[in-house]
């Protein structure tokens, strides 16, 4: 990734969620396809409303996305590229205006991109940019972006344990502690970037055998820790059938 001075300073930034999408997918771009980069308008729409890769998903127009991108411009993340086209053309510039580079910078592109995960989903997704050699790297990674104030943790320490960054708008960040505060007891809620699978996986219906059940035999912390390990599961299925997506839009186009 482009390389930009690491600042130890505490960031307190909040962007609204079309603002975090349009700086996720300028980074990602950035790294992945190089060449086309910087983006067009065209190429920001068609990157923010792509279905793989992405959660929420969106269907943004080119009018809301260039109305963010004046805000954006106004506060230093992005900026307009006269090239030798006479298209317009936006760049980012997170990497000076988080302070991040390399894996920090990488981490937050995926939850710009998909919102709150796990650790490792973070860890396997983030991998397609820098290489995490395994959850303490990224644990570690974690804890310098949490004491700059870019990263939260919305579950307790342990396998599964969820985070998310912290560039959201106060209202929406309550709302999402919220939640996953109401289901820190029982965790039967699986991260929202989670298939349909993963929450039939947390409700036992793998083994047959009902949430009580399982708790009752095993305990609340062993069922947490048989929950994050099948969450780490069904996640690297899921990024495989996430790249096999990838790899087949890009054939077909």
């Amino acid at each position: 990734m482009e390389n930009a001075p690491t600042t130890e300073r505490s960031v307190t930034k909040s962007m609204n969620k079309i603002q975090r999408r349009i700086l996720g997918v300028l980074i990602e771009k950035a790294r992945t396809t190089p060449d086309a980069y910087p983006l067009s308008l065209n190429a920001l729409v068609n990157g923010a409303n792509q279905k793989s890769n992405r959660h929420p998903l969106m269907q943004l127009t080119p009018e809301t996305i260039e109305d963010e991108l004046v805000t954006m411009r106004t506060a230093g993340m992005v900026a307009e590229v006269q090239g030798g086209s006479r298209v317009p053309k936006y760049r980012h510039y997170a990497y000076d205006y988080l302070g991040v580079k390399g894996a920090e910078a990488a981490v937050m592109t995926e939850l710009l991109l998909r919102g709150e995960q796990t650790a490792g989903e973070l860890r396997t997704r983030a991998s397609r940019f820098e290489p995490i050699a395994d959850l303490t790297t990224l644990h570690e990674i974690l804890d310098s972006l949490k004491s700059r104030n870019l990263v939260v943790a919305l579950t307790p320490a342990g396998r599964g344990q969820v985070f998310t960054h912290n560039l959201y708008l106060p209202e929406e960040l309550e709302k999402l502690k919220r939640k996953f505060s109401e289901h820190t007891g029982d965790d039967m809620e699986s991260t929202p970037a989670a298939s349909q699978p993963a929450r039939d996986f947390d409700a036992g219906i793998a083994t047959g055998r009902s949430p009580t059940e399982r708790q009752s035999a095993s305990g609340g912390e062993s069922f947490r820790e048989e929950i994050g390990l099948l969450r780490e599961e069904i996640c690297e299925l899921r990024l495989l059938v996430e790249e096999l997506t990838d790899r087949l839009q890009r054939l077909e186009g």
